[in-house]
């Protein structure tokens, strides 16, 4: 069954993103006590840039760069740069486990998304479950008289150019190069930094702070990698609700590096999220079960 083993693919690639980024987040909120963003976004994409770079040269992929000429490996760029500013803003600022609770919300943003801009057919069950979804991103967030914390707004914001870059991703032709696109992802990264630096004072790093954004520049490169294979070849409706995962591995990752213990508003939060989320997926799943038994009938009536 193709279907099925593009799906199983996607999954894993999925779950391997989601810890990808996860280790990844972990060190560069580590080593941001001693830098400053602008800094370390251009460290880590030059890094992660000439790696990749000797990868694309190594195995050809250069000779196909007119496949990565187009609107929607801009816009993807333009996603990808949004969300790592945005997050990264939030990420510095708040525990790593409420940052990826906020994040659990992607799934039904991208839902949402795919129905208005993508004219993907959404009933008023899913509707309801994206409704209470972000209820629940609500108790994440958990806005005081004064307002939202901006921490958390930069959170959310994020993932919506999360949700922009992956509708984006899942458009592109198969034919489209994913080392070209993590290349440009990359270089764009490392503009995006150099831009942000303009304002910064830069210190020296340290072996320590060097060897940590260097391992955090390859675990970028495989989180991006994983990411795109991700949404290529599994069905949206059933590889989104694996980024599930991500908060499983940022609550470990937060206890064991800073001690952090969600409170019980994010934990309710969180498991509405999900909860939300699944619901979602299995509703997906049996529409599209619906359609193609009916379109079986069809063709055989």
């Amino acid at each position: 069954m193709p279907a099925l083993a593009d799906n199983s693919r996607g999954i894993i690639m999925m779950v391997l993103s989601n810890l990808a980024f996860m280790i990844n987040d972990t060190w560069i909120k580590l080593v941001s006590e001693g830098l400053p963003t602008g800094q370390i976004l251009v460290i880590r994409g030059s890094i992660s840039f000439v790696l990749i770079c000797v990868i694309v040269f190594a195995t050809g992929t250069h000779r196909r760069w007119r496949a990565v000429c187009n609107r929607l490996v801009a816009w993807r760029t333009v996603g990808e740069i949004g969300a790592t500013v945005l997050y990264l803003y939030a990420l510095f600022n708040m525990p790593i486990a409420n940052v990826s609770a906020i994040g659990q919300i992607v799934p039904l943003m991208t839902t949402a998304a795919a129905a208005v801009f993508l004219a993907e057919p959404v009933g008023w069950r899913r509707w309801t479950a994206i409704a209470v979804g972000f209820f629940g991103v609500l108790l994440i967030m958990r806005p005081s008289l004064s307002g939202f914390d901006l921490f958390s707004l930069a959170a959310l914001a994020a993932m919506g150019f999360i949700t922009l870059r992956d509708l984006v991703t899942r458009e592109m032709e198969p034919g489209v190069p994913t080392l070209l696109v993590v290349a440009i992802t990359a270089a764009a990264m490392t503009l995006t930094g150099a831009t942000l630096s303009l304002a910064e004072t830069w210190p020296v790093p340290d072996t320590r702070q060097w060897t940590i954004l260097g391992a955090a520049s390859v675990l970028l490169l495989c989180g991006y990698g994983t990411s795109i294979l991700a949404m290529r070849y599994g069905a949206m409706a059933v590889v989104a609700p694996f980024r599930y995962t991500g908060i499983l591995f940022a609550v470990i990752l937060g206890y064991l590096v800073w001690g952090d213990v969600p409170d019980a508003l994010t934990a309710v939060g969180t498991l509405i999220v999900v909860a939300t989320g699944v619901y979602t997926f299995r509703r997906e799943m049996r529409l599209a079960r619906l359609a193609e038994a009916a379109a079986v009938t069809r063709s055989s009536g």
